[in-house]
């Protein structure tokens, strides 16, 4: 099934040069079936990259897909074109009387900084206190799962020694988790952050669980009860060159900067990467759809329960 997205948005040329099966809004306005309304919460500076990756992985699923766009009104993106945003992105003014099946929030460059010193911190916690009132499953990713986890259950962020940035091998902890259904026993996943979150402190709130980890990039996913509330610390949705371009970016303000482990062939920054991760990207986002969003949400958006776990607090770290 298609994935329906704005007819002029910049990811329908390039899904469908991919082959990608996308229905732009003139054409379903013809479909009889209600598609899942996700919303997307863009934090990520390359916008456009970001939309278009999770447009991808979002149409390669069997489900009708409704996207909506949605950035910070409280900070102005110095990446992405204002006429891009005001033709494609909507504030949380404009959305928070409406319901969602679910909700992604990404991950954000800002992340060596205190929640609290984030310039939209306000009204990030402002939506995800939303989230659990009008949004039956959310999906946090990266930076936006740390600040999830932050929010809703007080778990902070640890600064690491440096930056972990690469495609590591991972696990599945919780073996009857429907979110990892039909998973390898071990599938790989790219990170690219400076902080993680402690193991120790995740197992010691009954609320959560850890359902899949790395020995190297430690705990990769944690879900909230039912799972209405999803945490990926990694990136499953990174295009095959994304980690490259970080990386070059990076070593133009450090000569200094680590290649990303286990991402070039024999660590040689001159050749082209070798993707390890697409299959159990697609998965993970598949099963999160199917298993969270489709299977579990009323038909009637506006019978969404409360979430009742994960007391918000904006207090300082």
């Amino acid at each position: 099934m298609p994935i329906k997205i704005p007819n002029e948005l910049p990811a329908v040329r390039v899904l469908e040069e991919e082959n990608i099966f996308v229905m732009t809004q003139t054409r379903a306005v013809s479909q009889d079936i209600r598609p899942l309304r996700i919303l997307v919460l863009n934090l990520m500076p390359t916008k456009v990259d970001t939309e278009t990756q999770l447009s991808r992985i979002l149409g390669n699923t069997p489900l009708q897909v409704e996207l909506e766009l949605m950035h910070t009104s409280t900070h102005i993106s110095k990446n992405t074109p204002e006429e891009h945003l005001l033709a494609f992105y909507k504030t949380f003014d404009e959305v928070k009387h409406l319901n969602y099946d679910g909700m992604i929030i990404t991950g954000a460059p800002v992340e060596k900084l205190r929640f609290e010193d984030v310039e939209y911190w306000a009204e990030l916690c402002e939506i995800m206190e939303w989230s659990k009132t009008h949004v039956y499953s959310t999906l946090h990713i990266c930076w936006g799962a740390q600040a999830g986890l932050y929010y809703h259950y007080g778990i902070k962020k640890h600064l690491l020694p440096a930056k972990l940035s690469g495609v590591f091998p991972h696990t599945v902890d919780y073996k009857r988790s429907i979110l990892f259904r039909g998973f390898d026993d071990v599938f790989y996943a790219p990170h690219s952050r400076y902080t993680t979150v402690s193991r120790q402190e995740v197992e010691q709130n009954p609320a959560l669980r850890i359902l899949a980890s790395s020995e190297e990039a430690g705990v990769y996913t944690v879900s909230a009860l039912h799972g209405r509330q999803i945490f990926v610390t990694g990136h499953a949705e990174y295009d095959p060159d994304t980690l490259r371009k970080e990386y070059l970016r990076d070593i133009a303000l450090n000569p200094d900067t680590p290649v990303p482990q286990n991402y070039f062939p024999k660590d040689d920054p001159t050749r082209e990467p070798v993707v390890l991760w697409r299959a159990a990207a697609n998965l993970l986002f598949t099963n999160w759809l199917n298993y969270f969003v489709y299977q579990s949400t009323p038909y009637d958006l506006m019978q969404i329960p409360s979430v009742l776990h994960g007391a918000g607090t904006c207090e300082a770290e």
